[in-house]
């Protein structure tokens, strides 16, 4: 990787945050957060960056439709998507809408029988139910055909939406979505389940509730780190409070989760949920149906509670192993440099130094994908050789697609030169998702290579790790530790701080997992032993005896006792 140790902040901005020190000022100032009222009120985390919901486009409207469908004793449905954004915002407006006394029914559809976003079939389906309104979380802002159908149908519809805008804004009574063109909220990077909690803000304001809708800032944390988007303004409340919010939670299925995942109530944090928590919730969606999930976070007795956890760690495991298979079959294929679908004798565990010279983005297709964990293939595959990548299941008629980028290349915008080929396509600028016919393939991967070949012409594609600073190993201690949980939640956008330290000696290591992929290290700086670990570290290690360490200081606790720890990003011989 290549190591980018980020400028020293200027004398002057140490000087205007006096106040704060010297290594705090550092870690803010790689924040770009310069002004001493800006970082007061970042390490704060408070309310005071919460926004208006009644700025987010088409608010009122949303409000006065669904305030008549409740009076009116009409049924609504909550149309939500099979992720944990999706699931979470679901469990919220539903759980949000029978407070206010509303006759209402979830809705998720099926990934692979159905797919993302509003279809007629259960739209009609809803219909027949006798629902009334539908109301959409996290999905509906490319539903045009959709939307216009449902209307003809005499089916109210209501849009609530994060993802790009990528066309007209669909027919509907409201369109809530910050990203928006005429929006003049002051934040868009809401994920699905934010816009979901500022609508129910809105109906709990409307109705005297002004305030309780807080108790569902645990499911609004979920989402909001499960879907990886910035942690910061207005999501950095959000999740700092919803944290709060879930270490003492009342819900028995989440409960229960959270002991089946090893974890211990009063301890979760945002790493616990993207590494822990959402996984197992996404499970179901993934392999079967999401709604495991919802009626796990609905779950009102302690067995349904404990059978549905249960049910979420077994297909997990089957979706780890699962995407470790096509792993190594999308590799297999791109070694090759072969974008048609064909058999496999043998997988390789890295694609050549000499195919990645030739292209800027990879893509493969084949029949053995699956909907549920293309993702998870896509995103791996971008994180290891560091270029856009597409993985696409070959169905009978189109394939279905999921696609993941690097920060230098958006996605969707791509995809969205390519409409004219395509059947559907959404997401966001690094994570997308669409459908392609079959003989539009080969066209779409040619369109593809020759956009990222011209936008990415100028850029070196190989990962590298922000540094904020380098530090002397022995330096280091608790007190440090201290000052970098001041900048908790963790996330996208504002990562666990990243430290430099060299001239390490090497005192022990060995290689430990279930392959011999990751690195179990103690080394000595100055006199101070530390213990060291590198997840999925590959190089080197047995011949180093002195070495630079790029890593993150975290507090281990095992059997009951905390301890520091390096977790190793990378290294090199001194």
């Amino acid at each position: 990787m290549r190591w980018k140790i980020l400028p020293p902040a200027p004398s002057e901005h140490l000087a205007r945050c006096a106040g704060i020190p010297p290594l705090l000022a550092q870690l803010l100032y790689n924040r770009g957060i310069v002004d001493p009222s800006d970082a007061e009120m970042f390490l704060a985390a408070d309310k005071r960056l919460e926004n208006d919901s009644a700025l987010l486009p088409e608010m009122g409207k949303a409000v006065a439709a669904v305030m008549r469908a409740v009076l009116g004793g009409r049924t609504i449905a909550v149309f939500g998507d099979f992720d944990v954004d999706g699931v979470t915002a679901t469990t919220l407006l539903v759980q949000g809408l029978q407070r206010i006394g509303a006759r209402v029914i979830p809705y998720i559809p099926h990934r692979v029988q159905e797919g993302h976003g509003l279809n007629m079939p259960a739209l009609q389906k809803l219909h027949q139910q006798g629902v009334s309104l539908v109301i959409t979380v996290d999905c509906g802002i490319t539903a045009n055909a959709e939307a216009l159908q449902a209307r003809e149908m005499g089916l109210d519809l209501i849009i609530t939406d994060h993802h790009e805008v990528t066309g007209p804004i669909p027919t509907a009574l409201a369109v809530v979505n910050p990203k928006r063109d005429d929006s003049s909220y002051p934040f868009r990077e809401l994920a699905g389940v934010g816009v979901a909690f500022n609508l129910l803000q809105a109906l709990f304001r409307a109705t005297g509730r002004d305030g309780q809708a807080d108790e569902f800032l645990d499911l609004v944390a979920l989402g909001t780190v499960a879907d990886m988007v910035p942690l910061l303004a207005e999501n950095r409340y959000l999740v700092r409070r919803g944290l709060e919010v879930l270490n003492a939670t009342s819900r028995l299925g989440l409960r229960e989760l959270i002991r089946c995942a090893g974890l211990e109530m009063g301890r979760i944090d945002a790493e616990s949920i993207s590494f822990m928590l959402a996984p197992r919730l996404n499970a179901a969606g993934r392999l079967d149906h999401a709604s495991v999930s919802y009626d796990l976070l609905n779950a009102d007795s302690p067995e349904q509670a404990r059978q549905g956890a249960e049910l979420l760690e077994t297909r997990n495991v089957e979706r780890q192993r699962l995407t470790s298979h096509l792993m190594s079959l999308a590799e297999a294929k791109l070694s090759v440099s072969c974008p048609c679908p064909v058999p496999v004798s043998g997988h390789r565990s890295r694609i050549p130094d000499t195919v990645l010279e030739d292209t800027p983005l990879l893509m493969v297709a084949h029949e053995e994908f699956r909907a549920g964990v293309n993702g998870l293939v896509a995103g791996k595959l971008t994180d290891k050789y560091y270029r856009p990548a597409l993985i696409l299941e070959i169905r009978e008629n189109e394939s279905r697609g999921s696609a993941r980028s690097i920060p230098e290349f958006n996605i969707v915008a791509a995809l969205s030169e390519c409409r004219d080929i395509l059947s559907h396509f959404g997401g966001h600028a690094q994570a997308a998702g669409f459908t392609v016919p079959n003989e539009n393939v080969e066209s779409l991967r040619q369109r593809l290579l020759e956009i990222a070949g011209g936008q990415l012409a100028d850029v070196e594609l190989q990962p590298s790790i922000n540094i904020d600073a380098e530090v002397k190993l022995a330096d280091l201690g608790g007190e440090t530790l201290a000052l970098i949980t001041r900048l908790e939640p963790f996330g996208k956008a504002n990562p666990a701080p990243t430290f430099l330290s060299r001239g390490v000696k090497v005192v022990d290591f060995r290689r430990v997992g279930s392959d011999g992929e990751h690195l179990k290290l103690r080394l000595n700086d100055a006199g101070v032993v530390w213990d060291a670990i590198g997840f999925d570290i590959n190089h080197g290690g047995d011949t180093l005896s002195c070495i630079d360490i790029v890593y993150n200081l975290k507090l281990n606790t095992w059997n009951g006792r905390e301890s520091l720890e390096l977790e190793i990003r990378d290294f090199r011989p001194t």
